[in-house]
């Protein structure tokens, strides 16, 4: 029985829609939903299966940035061949984040074994060095193949990834096979080492990889050295380089989705829905590290707060501040970035980012600073996610891996290769200033008294000589508990005396001079601070009355026209009187 009904008799068009809706089968209206669902679901979730089903799964060409004078375009990266070619992702995963949790909960790693070498920092650390082992019993640490003259490459994990992982694993397996020594070295507390020290690494630490690449320098001081960074570690390593500059046993590295400024990295995971996601997974993985080592993170930071952490940048808040001791989280995220050290590598240096990464951003990517310096080479692809660039239908290979391994053994035969030479002690360069640790400084005593010490930071020579000079100029130890100032503020009070009455000839006023005169000029510090330790009840106004003796020597008029004005602000209708009988009097001194 059709349904019919007249149009000219319906009472509400509404009521007319609806009995032409109910009239449509309810597998359309499933199968409608199900076009929007998934329409949304590609486009949230970044798949890109039918762009590469349209280019004929012929993949995208690799983006490459690089100055054109660059020799090492010319002597390396132009020879090869993956980087000059096209990167196809595995159909099945074709999108950034399904490659991203592929490589996080399998991987296909390659069979890979370790053997361990702890090695002890000067400060009582603990790194594990696991030298690779091939699953063949082909070893590269030096026990089958004696040849000392083979290259090394040392792999940085990236943040809580040790030489488990399964893209670390990729790597040393695909370089291995080069007959090359292999060495992964883990970050601190991680790899199942405890933390033996009040240091812990953090995304800007590089003094464990400088000392680790000077032991294994010393160890094998003519076989050429490389360093390969993932992730965290690519820019702990873009850093490290960029502050040793020449002075490095280095001959070549590569940067593998480097975040490079985690300012930026840190806005880009609390953007989105899918950033905030891995947000999440990464603060996970960052209180299970914080829970191993709890006896010692509990002591030298905020324990309740690392545990309350619902994102990397509270963490850091909690916990990596700090311990760093940096004054804030922003502060951290600005020293710690390699971005500001890219123009000062002059090492082979290739950089491989994916354009579609949900980790780290295309936005933090140094694109005009690796244009500029010759020694880099910069390759970007379109897809490829956080650290997988699977490929094959089987996705047993990763893309990085392979151009890593290429560019490297071109490197190791090109005329580019830096001859072995000991490494030389040089002035360490100090990180990125902020303007939280520019001047002026203040130094607060009694009474609210603020006095500015200086306008900008001392060195370390002018810190130990001031250091000696208050030293020397303390009759005794307890001079700071016996007149509750510190001894640097008094040192200060005294040298403003000396300085003051050694000038007396400059001053003409016979006020100035009288009241020069009116204060003896001690002959020595001890002359200030004896008189000020005997009588500790008025210790406090002591360093007042200076001050204003002082003002009173530089402008009398000055001195009397600030009492005036404390007064008035003070008692105003004191004020009001004295303004309307000295009325005349201070026109003339205004006027002068």
């Amino acid at each position: 029985m059709e349904f019919v009904f007249d149009i000219e008799n319906s009472s509400s068009p509404y009521i007319q829609l609806l009995k032409v809706a109910t009239l449509i089968p309810i597998s359309h209206y499933l199968l409608g939903f199900s076009l929007i669902f998934v329409t949304f679901l590609y486009n949230f979730l970044e798949i890109h299966f039918f762009q590469d089903f349209f280019s004929g799964f012929r993949g995208q060409p690799v983006l490459l940035t690089f100055n054109s004078c660059s020799q090492l375009y010319q002597e390396v990266a132009s020879k090869c061949q993956i980087l000059h070619g096209r990167y196809l992702a595995t159909p099945w995963l074709s999108s950034p984040h399904f490659q991203t949790v592929f490589l996080s909960f399998y991987g296909r790693a390659p069979s890979l074994r370790y053997k361990r070498e702890l090695f002890i920092t000067p400060d009582g650390g603990t790194i594990a060095l696991d030298w690779a082992v091939n699953s063949d019993g082909m070893k590269v640490n030096g026990e089958v193949h004696t040849d000392d003259k083979e290259p090394v490459v040392v792999v940085v994990p990236g943040l809580t990834s040790d030489s488990d992982a399964a893209y670390v694993k990729h790597l040393a397996f695909k370089i291995v096979k080069r007959c090359w020594k292999v060495v992964v070295s883990n970050h601190r507390g991680l790899g199942g080492i405890s933390i033996t020290s009040d240091c812990f690494y953090n995304g800007g630490w590089t003094e464990d990889i400088r000392k680790v690449v000077e032991h294994i320098h010393q160890r094998y001081p003519e076989a050429p050295l490389f360093v390969v960074g993932t992730s965290l570690g690519a820019n702990i390593v873009v850093k490290y380089l960029g502050e040793e500059g020449a002075n490095i046993p280095i001959s070549g590295a590569a940067a593998i989705c480097s975040p490079y400024d985690l300012l930026i990295a840190d806005r880009f995971l609390n953007r989105g829905v899918v950033q905030r996601f891995y947000d999440k997974v990464l603060t996970l993985g960052l209180k299970d590290f914080a829970q191993l080592h709890q006896p010692v993170l509990s002591r030298l930071a905020d324990w309740d707060g690392i545990m309350k952490s619902r994102s990397v940048r509270d963490f850091d808040n909690y916990a990596t501040r700090i311990v760093g001791k940096f004054e804030t989280v922003d502060t951290f995220y600005r020293r710690c970035s390699s971005s500001s050290y890219v123009c000062n590598v002059v090492v082979p240096l290739l950089c491989i980012n994916a354009v579609d990464d949900p980790v780290c951003t295309k936005e933090s990517i140094p694109w005009d600073e690796c244009r500029t310096n010759k020694n880099i080479i910069l390759a970007t692809t379109e897809h490829g996610g956080h650290l997988a660039f699977f490929e094959g239908m089987d996705a047993k290979s990763l893309w990085w891996v392979r151009a890593v391994d290429e560019f490297l053994g071109i490197l190791q035969s090109s005329k580019l290769m830096q001859k072995r030479k000991e490494v030389e002690v040089s002035p360490q360069i100090s990180p990125l200033e902020s303007s939280i640790d520019q001047g002026p400084f203040l130094n607060v005593v009694e009474h609210g008294l603020i006095t500015a010490v200086a306008t900008e930071l001392k060195t370390d020579a002018e810190e130990v000589q001031n250091e000696n000079a208050v030293r020397s100029n303390q009759p005794e130890a307890s001079a700071t508990t016996t007149l509750g100032i510190e001894p640097a503020i008094i040192a200060e009070v005294v040298q403003n005396e000396y300085d003051v009455s050694s000038n007396q000839d400059e001053y003409t006023s016979p006020d100035i001079e009288m009241d020069v005169h009116m204060t003896e000029k001690p002959k020595s510090p001890d002359a200030i601070i004896e008189p000020l330790k005997s009588d500790t009840s008025s210790h406090s106004s002591a360093p007042v009355l200076i001050y204003l003796k002082q003002l009173s020597r530089h402008s009398r008029k000055s001195f009397w026209l600030l009492a005036y004005i404390a007064l008035v602000t003070s008692f105003p209708l004191v004020g009001s009187a004295l303004h309307f009988l000295f009325r005349r009097k201070l026109r003339n001194v205004q006027k002068r």
